[in-house]
């Protein structure tokens, strides 16, 4: 009978022990967040169509020479920093003579081809929900001017307008400039504009010293075709495998303490890196473990002092920015350990910015590294008699 009890004892501790196995392994393989999923930049068309004014630099008043322009453009966002846009502008230009005052209007059209730099996401980082985006452009382009019919008229009656032409002609240009999208909806925003184009001087008819300045201000509506931006999906750390554990038999020896052989120091080493989401210095849930181990050490050693140091990735976002996100980083770590309980003059909170890359992936360098900071422990050597 006893026989029986102890076989249904050794099968019930067996069942016991594969099914906590079981349930461990299941914990184990748990996915972790290597990096949860965000919001990137997706390339794609935008048609802008916009009208003002232009003034174009002469001799008369500056509200003499104002006349009506409009553009229209189509372009292609490559990056969320870097975009190009073919133009086609124009409509009527002014000139000007002094004495007697006088004013006459021709007609031109333009074509430029626009490399733009977005301001907002270079200095704020990535955001398509932004209201404000500022950009900067430079182009080149053809400016064809034709219907001179008012010039030609004051030069037959004694104005002699050195830089006359008749016809059609078309010259070589300069331009930049200044914008802003106001964002409305995902397809939708109110486009605001100055620009200054710098053409030849005989774009006007009149010879001078230098170039013609013509200035633009406008207005109108961008449109984007399909997204501008994409979620992406969160990357999970590899599962870890469970390697099973080596027990040793304990001694039946207990060692003697010699009190008078020589003590030996013995490092105790910690190590955790706590990983951040793309542009974030929000401690992630799954990193709280390492918070709590952190805690646990710095208690069960109270000389010890930790080393805490931010890092961020190099691939995105700019030196400015990098540096003062793994700052926040490590900042926020050291703000965790202190809730916990450990004093400030034990942390030592560092920061490198994009200037050290610890490891190979992005997606690691997006860490705070905390370790110890070279705390040593004496003990004492144990013998066991012969």
């Amino acid at each position: 009978m006893k026989n029986k009890y102890h076989i249904l004892l050794v099968a019930f501790l067996m069942c016991s022990t594969a099914v906590f196995a079981q349930q461990s392994g299941s914990i184990s393989s748990q996915p972790r967040i290597k990096e949860e999923g965000k919001i990137v930049h997706n390339p794609h068309w935008f048609l802008s169509v916009q009208g003002g004014g232009a003034y174009t630099v002469g001799e008369a008043g500056f509200g003499d020479l104002l006349s009506p322009s409009i553009a229209i453009s189509l372009g292609y966002k490559f990056t969320p920093l870097f975009g190009l846009r073919a133009e086609a502008s124009g409509w009527q230009a002014k000139g000007g003579w002094v004495t007697p005052t006088t004013t006459y209007t021709y007609k031109y059209l333009q074509g430029s081809v626009d490399a733009m730099l977005d301001l907002g996401n270079l200095c704020c980082g990535f955001n398509p929900k932004r209201f404000f985006n500022a950009y900067l452009f430079l182009g080149v382009g053809l400016n064809g001017v034709f219907s001179n019919d008012e010039a030609v008229a004051l030069n037959a009656n004694g104005y002699k307008l050195h830089h006359l032409w008749t016809g059609k002609k078309a010259y070589v240009g300069g331009r930049g400039g200044f914008g802003a999208n106001l964002h409305l909806n995902d397809h939708v925003g109110i486009n605001l504009e100055l620009n200054t184009n710098m053409l030849s001087d005989k774009f006007n008819s009149k010879k001078g010293r230098n170039a013609d300045w013509q200035f633009n201000a406008l207005a109108g509506f961008t449109f984007t075709f399909g997204k501008s931006y994409k979620k992406t999906v969160p990357v999970y750390y590899d599962v870890e495998q469970v390697t099973p554990t080596t027990v040793i038999e304990k001694s039946e020896f207990t060692p003697v303490v010699d009190q008078s052989k020589k003590e030996i120091t013995v490092r105790d080493t910690l190590k955790q890196n706590i990983f951040f989401a793309l542009n974030s210095a929000r401690i992630q849930d799954d990193q709280q473990s390492k918070i709590a181990s952190l805690v646990e050490y710095m208690k069960k050693h109270p000389t010890a002092r930790m080393n805490v140091t931010g890092y961020a990735d190099i691939n995105t976002g700019n030196p400015r920015i990098n540096n003062r996100l793994s700052e926040t980083r490590a900042k926020n770590v050291a703000e965790a350990l202190k809730v916990k309980g450990i004093a400030a003059d034990r942390i030592i909170i560092d920061f490198k910015g994009d200037t050290v890359q610890p490891y190979s992936t992005p997606e690691e360098n997006r860490e705070v590294s905390a370790s110890q900071n070279e705390i040593s422990h004496s003990h004492v050597k144990f013998y066991f008699p012969h």
